[in-house]
């Protein structure tokens, strides 16, 4: 294995390739936890530890690829090994970000946006709250700006009623959470992506002030567009009832820009 890509709470990511063909993949170890949860997958005969099986349920189906690949995998007593695309060349958005000054143009902003979008939509179809989309969980190929969706070790298994245990950033963590103690998958993913675009084009996150600017629905940023002003608007609502539908964002006038 080659140098160590990254680092989390319980694993080590690293360079590989793959000996028969030469492919070059991230290699992700993670260390079991006491309170390991195992997840039964259709087609799999034993339980498989919940981030491979979140990772294994993500990529069923025909290819996204908005979200990253799930080429192997082995199951150790006190550890599991995870064996993923690497996209090249690549660096995550977070730093991506950074190098940008910690702003992007509309126009860049809106192409990362509708991928992390997509890559979020999908993962909820297909049973799956990742529950920690931010800046760092993002890869992007420097080069076509392509993105890809990473880490699925905070997420659980998506289900229609609330979750009372957060997983996940502070930062993006739902208001309904810290109101009410209960916050459910798809309203979480919605506000935690209107975080990420909040960032992405005013180059912090969003305040008490502006969020009480949002909820009076008078908010509006310097420079940007009123399409995007309102769809950060929409996403970033205190009450969950009132935010965007996470499958009507696509839809939104934002992204219907013409030359």
């Amino acid at each position: 294995m080659g140098r160590m890509l990254g680092k989390g709470g319980f694993g080590s990511v690293y360079e590989g390739k793959r000996l028969e063909d030469g492919l070059e993949v991230a290699v992700k170890i993670a260390r079991k936890p006491k309170n390991m949860k195992y997840i039964y997958i259709p087609g799999h005969p034993a339980p498989l530890p919940l981030e491979i099986g979140l990772l294994v349920l993500a990529n069923r189906g025909p290819k996204v690829s908005e979200i990253i690949e799930l080429l192997d995998w082995q199951d150790q007593p006190d550890q599991y090994i995870m064996v993923l695309e690497r996209p090249s060349p690549c660096k995550d958005l977070w730093r991506f970000w950074t190098c940008h000054r910690g702003i992007l143009n509309e126009d860049t902003a809106r192409f990362i946006f509708a991928q992390t979008t997509m890559a979020a939509h999908m993962c909820c179809r297909r049973g799956v709250f990742h529950r920690d989309i931010k800046l760092e969980n993002l890869l992007i190929n420097t080069d076509t700006l392509e993105v890809k969706l990473i880490d699925f070790g905070c997420g659980d298994l998506l289900q229609e009623s609330g979750y009372e245990r957060f997983c996940g950033t502070l930062k993006y963590r739902p208001p309904e959470y810290c109101a009410e103690g209960e916050y459910h998958g798809k309203p979480a993913t919605v506000w935690s992506l209107g975080v990420l675009l909040f960032l992405l084009v005013c180059g912090r996150f969003p305040e008490p002030r502006d969020r009480q600017m949002i909820d009076d629905d008078i908010w509006s940023e310097p420079g940007l567009s009123n399409e995007c002003c309102l769809l950060i608007r929409s996403l970033l609502k205190d009450s969950p009832r009132q935010r965007i539908c996470l499958r009507k964002i696509l839809q939104h006038e934002w992204f219907k820009v013409t030359e």
